[in-house]
């Protein structure tokens, strides 16, 4: 029985097959919760008659999707990070199923609630797939991939329409929810046994509390925002809710700055670049779902009105589906956009598309032509938007958090979509016109609607505006005794300046002496006094010049004045280290004599050097987003890290000019560190390459199959341990972001097997093993 039996040539031939299945099972995810939301579209006015309710209890029937979509999209998206990314998506598809069941059984109000809220709880599945895009695809596949996932609620609601009117027209009500199962087993089946299970997990226990406040809170605001018009806006109830939204969430979020494991971590959705692309995303989300209430109107409503066009709501569907193929053949193009010029460009870009849709749409209503037009330009700058988000979201948190952080986001463009409906229902219902004896919306309504999405994409391109063009410089200052950076500490230099060598023996700056300004020394002793200047001569005001025994204790520390004159006490005669510090310079440390009568001596501050460069993929050149870059010195310590931006770029100021290594790395590659010589003078710059890092795969297997728990081993060809696993209950085995070359995997059993394996670059490589006992 052979040992292993590798299948290199096979794994490279179906590694590019495998991805587009993964691909486009979860883009399929993605359009069937959208379908699902479509698909009630053409009963809502029939509801009443069909439940035995009145107009505003059988609202509830889409109220309650709304709401516990807006519940479910964060708490799963962190459910996902903590226990599996594919396990609660599967979840999710299980209550969309149970959901769509109890819907298609129910022949009055309460049970149709119910499944509509099961329904709702599905929503979770686009932030899901895109966060297992992100751990599981090729780093060339993953912006185009994330790009056709997020449109995909676009594509669904764009083609769920004549779906949805064929089927009430041919078939009864009860069919659309038995559709929507249906759908929803074929995805959740296709995803059990094609899409593999993220490794990357966050751990820690689920924040109870947090999720329940949360829900408090968002249940508030939506359920004010979707029933105000019913209620009344200026009713004790829908402001009363309001203000209880605002009073909840707040608490909310002091909760959660406090927890130790947060449901929304707070601090990674206040970073610039998460929180603008969250707000723009509600732009958005208006935008697109004010296209979807105007439109179809347009298209039903008579001709006698003079505005309307008389057409079906199939027709009405029919017009509108293009829409979808538009976002669809848009994602490639937002990721190529994304890839050479940056998400935010793409971001920018989709705002002005959708403003001048609406633009075009407010001049062209008039025929069906004109409308169709009008909404394929909505649509392409929907999908350029809805593209680059993802992007965006991810470039700026850390792999563990990116199911929540998109969640988030998820969860924003549905806030946007129900102030959407709420403003244009207001619109619509306050601007009429009457045909015979019944009031319709007016044309001048309708364009008004359009006006305010224009003004929303508007409103889009001014917030994305503010996203910063590349991550901040992020210094940071390690722990004593240790290479890992402290968040938030900044690197100050007069707390790590050393004394120099050859004085005393000893180096270090300890003590514990008083803090006086040069306006407040005393008498007592010898005074030490000068400038601190820099290279071009002029006084460096604010620069902290400390007096340091030769033994190492701080005798004395004062603050140079704007001009950079200093004076500070000694104790008397003597040998000292005279330290200054100031921002933006390198320090200087020196040695001073201190006789019977004041010393003048002058300090000379250099300037500190900058950092910075880019990222990119070695194979294609492609910039690689969210990539850590981590600059040491000669000792190992950390000066400073930084993720790079939407371009790959990255930026680092004041640093001291000298020899450090520069580290990179990012999921999907191999890490990559480089020796640079940082100039005092300017801005060093620096290209990285990253190479895509390979995988070996496989499965152990025994006489009886599979074998699980069994211990594996990958050894290099200097016969260093690389890595080790255990294998699951299916016997599988994976080692992944390998660099090219002989490897030796040994796996544990009676006897023990080893097997060369050689690893081509990138790729995947399939290698089973099977273990064997002895014959008697």
């Amino acid at each position: 029985m052979s040992p292993a039996h590798p299948r290199s040539d096979q794994a490279g031939e179906s590694a590019v097959p495998r991805t587009n299945v993964v691909v486009a099972v979860l883009a399929l995810g993605g359009i069937v919760v959208s379908l699902m939301q479509t698909l009630v579209i053409p009963i809502v006015p029939e509801l009443p008659h069909l439940l035995d309710a009145s107009a505003s209890d059988a609202a509830w029937a889409v109220t309650a999707t709304l709401l516990a979509a807006a519940v479910a999209t964060p708490v799963m998206g962190r459910l996902g990070d903590m226990y599996g990314k594919r396990l609660m998506l599967l979840t999710s598809l299980l209550m969309l199923v149970a959901g769509s069941v109890t819907a298609a059984l129910s022949d009055g109000l309460a049970p149709m609630i119910a499944g509509r809220a099961l329904q709702g709880l599905a929503s979770g599945v686009i932030p899901l797939g895109i966060s297992i895009m992100r751990d599981e695809l090729p780093a060339e596949r993953l912006a185009s991939a994330t790009a056709l996932m997020s449109a995909s609620l676009g594509i669904g609601g764009a083609l769920g329409l004549p779906a949805a009117a064929l089927i009430a027209d041919h078939f009864d009500w009860h069919m659309l929810f038995w559709t929507s199962a249906a759908l929803g087993a074929v995805t959740g089946l296709l995803v059990l046994l094609l899409v593999p299970e993220s490794k990357v997990r966050t751990g820690g226990r689920f924040d109870l509390p947090g999720a329940l406040g949360m829900a408090a809170g968002l249940v508030c605001l939506l359920l004010a925002i979707s029933k105000g018009a019913d209620w009344g806006w200026g009713s004790r109830t829908t402001l009363g809710l309001f203000a209880a939204s605002v009073v909840v969430l707040l608490a909310w979020g002091l909760f959660e700055l406090r927890a130790a494991e947060p449901l929304v971590d707070l601090r990674t959705t206040a970073r610039r670049q998460v929180l603008v692309t969250n707000l723009a995303s509600v732009a958005f989300g208006f935008s697109m779902f004010a296209m979807s209430l105007v439109l179809p109107q347009l298209l039903q409503l008579p001709k006698a009105t003079g505005y309307g066009l008389g057409k079906s709501l199939l027709d009405a569907g029919l017009v509108m589906a293009p829409t979808g193929l538009v976002m669809m053949a848009m994602a490639p193009v937002s990721a190529l956009i994304s890839r050479t010029w940056g998400p935010k460009v793409t971001l920018m870009c989709g705002a002005v598309i959708v403003a001048a849709g609406y633009g075009l749409d407010i001049v062209l209503m008039h025929a069906v032509w004109e409308l169709l037009v009008a909404s394929c330009v909505i649509g392409a700058g929907i999908g350029f938007a809805y593209g680059a988000m993802p992007a965006l979201i991810m470039g700026a948190v850390d792999p563990s958090e990116t199911a929540a952080a998109n969640s988030l986001n998820t969860l924003m463009r549905s806030i946007g979509t129900s102030t959407a409906s709420a403003v244009a229902g207001v619109i619509l219902a306050r601007m009429t016109t009457t045909l015979g004896s019944t009031p319709l919306p007016s044309e001048n309504g309708f364009k008004v609607v359009m006006a305010v999405g224009s003004g929303a994409a508007v409103l889009a391109l001014f917030v994305a505006a503010f996203i910063p063009p590349r991550a901040a410089a992020g210094v940071r200052a390690a722990a004593p005794g240790t290479d890992t950076p402290v968040a938030g500490a900044p690197v100050e230099a007069a707390e790590a300046v050393e004394a120099p060598t050859g004085v005393g023996g000893e180096q270090g700056v300890v003590g514990a002496a008083p803090f006086r300004t040069a306006d407040t020394l005393g008498s007592r002793g010898t005074r030490v006094q000068g400038h601190v200047r820099g290279a071009d001569g002029t006084g460096v005001g604010r620069a902290a010049v400390t007096l340091v025994s030769l033994g190492g204790r701080q005798l004395g520390r004062t603050v140079a004045r704007d001009d950079g004159r200093y004076a500070v006490d000694a104790p008397g005669e003597g040998t000292y280290v005279l330290v200054a510090s100031a921002d933006g310079r390198r320090p200087q440390a020196a040695t001073v004599v201190v006789g019977a009568h004041p010393v003048s001596y002058d300090l000379l501050l250099g300037g500190t050097g900058g950092l910075a460069g880019v990222v990119r993929a070695a194979d294609g050149g492609a910039p690689v987003v969210g990539a850590v870059v981590v600059v040491t010195d000669v000792r190992g310590e950390v000066l400073a890290t930084v993720r790079t931006d939407g371009l790959g770029e990255f930026t680092l100021t004041g640093l001291v000019p000298g020899t450090v290594t520069l580290a990179v790395s990012s999921p999907k590659h191999r890490p990559l560190a480089l020796p640079v010589e940082i100039d005092g003078t300017g801005v060093t710059r620096v290209e990285a390459a990253l190479r895509p890092g390979a995988h070996v795969r496989g499965t152990v297997r025994g006489a009886g199959g599979p074998l699980g728990d069994a211990r594996v081993t990958l050894l290099d060809a200097a016969g260093n341990v690389v890595a080790t696993t255990t294998t699951g209950d299916d016997g599988a085995y994976a080692f992944s972001d390998l660099d090219g070359g002989p490897y030796t995997l040994i796996a544990a059993g009676c006897p023990p097997r080893a097997a060369g394996v050689t690893v081509a670059g990138a790729g995947v490589e399939n290698h089973d093993i099977e273990l064997a006992h002895p014959r008697a």
